[in-house]
């Protein structure tokens, strides 16, 4: 089997779609090989390609608040996206993030395959419409499904909003709404990999 640290030099240097002309680089996934929950993004944002780490960013301050709340600690969780590369477009100075194409989204599932192997996680939690799209299909809808235990290739699978959804509510009520909702995912995808 290969092991995280394989995959992440041989990622380094990855060229499967053109998202890595613009990237500052490869950001792989971080946690301890056997963590018992994989959390699974998008790809990287802006602060996450400049630091080459996952959930750095905006984003990521909002996913540490819910995985506190939901009694998870992030040391022990395996946190990765399923593209490996930052997509983007310029606005002046500032690099705004653009959804990956469904070919960009295919080339990098041969470094999330392996990261799952060499994880070996008890369960998956998607963060996002396009990280649950990519291991369930495009026909999955995250409204109609989230918050429930469901099967991908014999691994119990939770999905649920990206934190960055919850960035983007300007309601202050609504806002607390989601993160709760998020809390409530995580807190379940944590009981099912706790057995």
């Amino acid at each position: 089997m290969v092991t995280l640290d394989e995959l992440r030099t041989r990622a380094s240097g990855c060229t499967n779609c053109d998202l890595y002309r613009d990237a500052t680089q490869t950001v792989f996934g971080a946690g301890p090989p056997g963590a018992r929950l994989l959390l699974l993004g998008e790809q990287p944002g802006n602060e996450e390609d400049l630091e080459g780490q996952p959930f750095v960013g905006p984003a990521g301050r909002i996913l540490d608040r819910a995985l506190v709340d939901a009694g998870v600690d992030r040391a022990e969780v395996y946190i990765t996206n399923v593209v490996k590369h930052f997509k983007f477009k310029r606005m002046g100075k500032r690099r705004i993030h653009q959804t990956p194409t469904t070919s960009e989204v295919k080339a990098c599932l041969p470094w999330l395959s392996g990261e799952l192997d060499a994880v070996q996680p008890e369960v998956v939690a998607t963060l996002g419409a396009t990280a649950a799209k990519a291991l369930l299909g495009s026909s999955f809808r995250l409204t109609q499904h989230r918050g429930e235990v469901i099967d991908y290739e014999g691994l119990p699978l939770v999905a649920t909003i990206h934190p960055s959804a919850v960035l983007r509510i300007r309601d202050r009520q609504e806002r607390a709404e989601a993160l709760e909702g998020l809390v409530s995912d995580l807190r379940l995808a944590a009981k099912v990999a706790a057995g």
